[in-house]
């Protein structure tokens, strides 16, 4: 599978439309035969080897909500065979848990190399960092592995863009727990602004907010050097109420920082669906190569045209670890052609309009398994 991955453009749907299709049927028939609790669920769909062979789309795939998964712990390779884990936020309480085996973590290497590349985030210049997520603890030593949330993991990830001379996070572990503490983040912002090397900050956007909402209110202001960069990853959450809107916020970041918008960036994704989105230069996520978008009506779950809103059911190929080919999140969203955009990426691109709430429709496990039962019935045809 590695070539779809280590493509030199992450973008350009159609001309991977057959590849992909071949290798979502490949990891499919690799997930039904190596996750037992997967090849149940298939059988009890009528999707044996047989009929998966006869896939002529990927719509017909059946899809897994998210919240399956967090009550479920579905894995395709031995223990011993997953480099490491990460885990979901759990804002609702209960909380994802994926792992990833070598081959995984290679094509997600390709993949990041590549969208890097083409949204300017790779850098030789040594730069200092400001994490405004959890504090990053989920080192391997030797055959131990921690659990980590997959925002701590990805928001590490992002301080390799560019050589790191130093991380500050805003949520520091302590005594068993995180905990929240702005004012060092703060008065790093305002000792970096005297100096001339650049600051990459990335974290939740609802931090951000707060910290640069706080600081314009005090009169403070720290233009920090050029070439810094602002990126905003890991989403609302619980505060989705609260969201400001991308004027306010890119607005919020110039004013106090002083660093512009068209060096702004902002993330998606999911540790469900673990395929790295990066926003354009007129903020939109275009889909890589690596995934399909397919947007479903939220009575029927059946597929509507681009311009329609839906629920959100993301593909990829990526993951051999565990069958995350096709999830269907608890977002609402609308996939837009590419030609909506206007920044040259031939690509559609998704809007995320918020979050239907299916964990609250069913909290409990056995609510949750009836729920994927209820969704696959009805949805695949």
């Amino acid at each position: 599978m590695s070539n779809l991955f280590w493509r030199r453009q992450p973008y350009g749907l159609e001309k991977t439309e057959k590849d992909f299709r071949r290798k979502m049927i490949k990891n499919m028939r690799l997930q039904y035969k190596n996750c037992e609790a997967y090849r149940e669920l298939m059988d009890h769909l009528g999707f044996g080897l047989e009929r998966i062979k006869k896939i002529k789309s990927i719509e017909e795939i059946p899809f897994l909500p998210t919240v399956y998964f967090k009550h479920h712990k579905l894995d395709s390779v031995p223990e011993k065979k997953m480099l490491t884990k990460a885990t979901s936020s759990g804002t609702s309480g209960n909380k994802s848990v994926i792992g990833y085996d070598v081959p995984s973590m290679w094509r997600a290497l390709g993949m990041v190399l590549a969208v890097g590349r083409k949204h300017e985030l790779w850098s030789l210049k040594p730069c200092h960092y400001i994490i405004l997520g959890y504090e990053h603890r989920g080192f391997l030593w030797g055959s131990r592995k921690i659990e980590e949330k997959a925002v701590a993991k990805t928001a590490y990830g992002y301080t390799f863009f560019a050589p790191a001379l130093s991380r500050t996070y805003a949520l520091k572990y302590k005594d068993g727990d995180f905990e929240l503490n702005l004012e060092v983040v703060k008065k790093k912002l305002i000792k970096y602004s005297k100096g001339r090397i650049p600051v990459r900050i990335i974290g939740f956007p609802f931090h951000a907010f707060w910290l640069l909402s706080q600081m314009k209110e005090e009169g403070i202001s720290c233009p920090l050097p050029e070439g810094s960069m602002m990126a905003f990853g890991g989403g609302w959450k619980e505060y989705y109420t609260q969201k400001a809107d991308k004027e306010t916020m890119y607005g919020l970041v110039k004013d106090v920082l002083n660093i512009p918008e068209h060096r702004c960036r902002e993330f998606f994704g999911a540790v469900e669906h673990p395929i790295l989105y990066c926003d354009c230069t007129k903020h939109h996520f275009h889909v890589p190569v690596y995934s399909r978008v397919v947007i479903r009506d939220v009575d029927t779950y059946e597929p509507v045209e681009n311009g329609t809103p839906g629920l959100v059911n993301l593909m990829t190929p990526m993951i051999s670890s565990a069958p995350l080919l096709s999830i269907m999140t608890d977002d609402l969203g609308i996939l837009h052609d590419a030609s909506e955009c206007g920044c040259g990426i031939d690509s559609p691109y998704l809007e995320i309009l918020g979050r239907v709430g299916m964990t609250d429709i069913t909290t409990c496990a056995a609510g949750a398994e009836k729920l994927v039962q209820k969704i696959m019935m009805e949805g695949v045809k």
